[in-house]
């Protein structure tokens, strides 16, 4: 059920209150001005107030909510959410939402327990990481704990698509028709975006199909699209990479003759320029081979400032690396 909203006469009151001083002036045009702000305002649909923390989870809910949402997202291109501390702001934010969705599975895991007190506010909050089975998902250890970055996977980041426009029907079944629409037209694209992808990866030489970056962002995608996966840290940048580290993956990728490594957009260069040196050292010119999009996509407004956008760079700029 949507929250309770301004009801109209209250906005008229308040517009005939700022232009009090353009009736006594205006004469016959001041009903004019206040009847237009009025059409105005009654042209503009109710739209619902969405927040969300990364903007991959921005762009999947714009794509299945269109018209009908509002998104503020708190976390915009290169802000890693394993180490985001929300501000004050960002907690009002939350808290002034209709709904909240976000990622789960940990990814935010300084955020868990705003979203717990949220809930129990009585605001709709979604992980669209929910409905995805256990046995889909990749374990990190033995306590229980997944890999978050579900969206490279790109037959999962529908199954987060469904948990979207789910979320989006029973806050406001009156359109739930829209976002079955537009869930399916988007799945389609997804479901394209991952057959194409995988006919990509395939023309990459087996012994090159290799994925070295800073941090072990990548696991769905290697799992899914048939690259062994290498990272200096682990799933999680809320930790140093060591020297040690650094030094071992260097002899890996130079004993394997690995053509190119990769630097991430929301992580600084600064280990893999020292894994490249590491491996000039020891006599493997080993090449960046460019930049890809890990924990958030690009710039709102450009082609990589969607989900299919920055998956799409990233697979064109893995395959012309190792190719």
């Amino acid at each position: 059920m949507k929250k309770p909203i301004i009801i109209a006469s209250v906005v008229i009151v308040a517009i005939i209150a700022g232009l009090s001083f353009t009736v006594f002036t205006q004469n016959n045009n001041s009903d004019e001005i206040i009847l237009n702000d009025i059409e105005q305002s009654a042209a503009n649909p109710e739209t619902i107030m969405i927040t969300t923390t990364t903007n991959v989870v921005t762009d999947l809910v714009e794509n299945i909510g269109g018209e009908h949402v509002s998104v503020t997202g708190l976390m915009g291109p290169g802000v890693d959410p394993h180490l985001y501390r929300p501000s004050a702001n960002d907690v009002k934010k939350l808290q002034d939402a209709d709904i909240v969705f976000y990622n789960g599975l940990d990814l935010e895991g300084k955020m868990g327990d705003i979203f717990v007190k949220i809930g129990r506010e009585g605001t709709a909050v979604w992980a669209v990481s929910e409905n995805i089975p256990p046995e889909s998902l990749l374990s990190l250890d033995n306590e229980g704990h997944f890999d978050p970055h579900i969206w490279w996977d790109a037959e999962l980041w529908m199954e987060a698509a469904k948990v979207v426009a789910t979320g989006l029907s029973e806050y406001d079944p009156e359109n739930s028709q829209v976002y079955e629409k537009n869930l399916q037209e988007y799945l389609i694209q997804l479901d394209s975006l991952n057959q194409d992808s995988l006919e990509k990866m395939n023309s990459i030489p087996q012994e090159q199909r290799v994925l070295v970056t800073a941090h072990d962002a990548f696991q769905y995608f290697g799992h899914a699209y048939g690259l062994e996966e290498m990272a200096i840290q682990g799933w999680s940048t809320d930790s140093e990479a060591g020297i040690r580290e650094i030094q071992n993956l260097a002899d890996e990728i130079s004993e394997r003759k690995i053509k190119a490594v990769f630097v991430e957009t929301s992580i600084s260069p600064a280990t893999i320029e020292a894994l490249t040196a590491a491996a000039q050292d020891r006599g493997h010119d080993v090449v960046i081979g460019g930049e890809l999009f890990s924990d958030a996509i690009g710039e709102k407004g450009t082609h990589e400032g969607t989900y299919v956008g920055a998956f799409t760079h990233n697979v064109e700029t893995i395959v012309n690396a190792l190719k």
